[in-house]
């Protein structure tokens, strides 16, 4: 009978070393591991200022365009159209055309308020246009419900609009002159010549 309580002793003294180094690796198995991932929801936080500075830069584009509904202002003066140099290269005048349209339309022009002029090689969609034959295109320009693009060749033939955006990509000083004048006077409130400022202004300034 006295053996019967001894065992139960053993036992529980076998219990309890296992206790301690259990407790002892509760206490270094510190959780704080689950702490540091919280901080990574501030991540996708940044995005998003990053997001709202993209449309920052729209609004200069919008700024830069405001001065093209501001341009009737010229002809009460009976001056002519206000007339906007933007400086480009041969190579980069279409581009500049192009950026220029953009930048109209943004600022509320209509597509058929506007007529693109080239002095150099012809506006990719004027090309395409014309390969279904003249009848197609003009008739395109008679509708005037969108921008339209003519070589310096035939922009004699175009109609007057509020706004006729030149680019001088090319042809030579004869060509460019003649495109500009004809350009002028097709413009009926804003006139913009994308090219070499010193060629452009030499060109105006022999009567345009």
């Amino acid at each position: 009978m006295p053996l019967i309580p001894e065992e139960p002793q053993i036992h529980e003294s076998a219990q309890g070393p296992r206790a301690t180094p259990a407790n002892g690796r509760t206490a270094p198995t510190p959780r704080p591991v689950p702490g540091p991932r919280p901080v990574a929801p501030p991540r996708p936080g940044r995005p998003g200022p990053l997001r709202a500075t993209a449309p920052a830069q729209r609004t200069p584009r919008d700024a830069a365009a405001k001065p093209g509904p501001s341009a009737p202002a010229a002809p009460a003066g009976s001056a002519g159209p206000q007339i906007q140099l933007i400086p480009a290269s041969v190579e980069g005048a279409l581009d500049a055309a192009e950026e220029a349209v953009d930048l109209l339309l943004d600022s509320g022009r209509a597509p058929g308020d506007i007529l693109v002029v080239t002095t150099g090689d012809p506006h990719p969609w004027a090309a395409h246009e014309l390969s279904f034959g003249e009848e197609s295109y003009w008739a395109q320009h008679d509708a005037g419900d969108d921008v339209f693009y003519a070589d310096a060749a035939v922009v004699a033939r175009a109609a007057e609009r509020p706004v006729v955006v030149v680019a001088v990509n090319g042809g030579s000083e004869t060509a460019a002159a003649a495109a500009l004048a004809t350009a002028h006077s097709r413009a009926g409130a804003l006139l913009i010549v994308c090219g070499d400022p010193q060629r452009i202004n030499s060109v105006l300034g022999a009567g345009v």
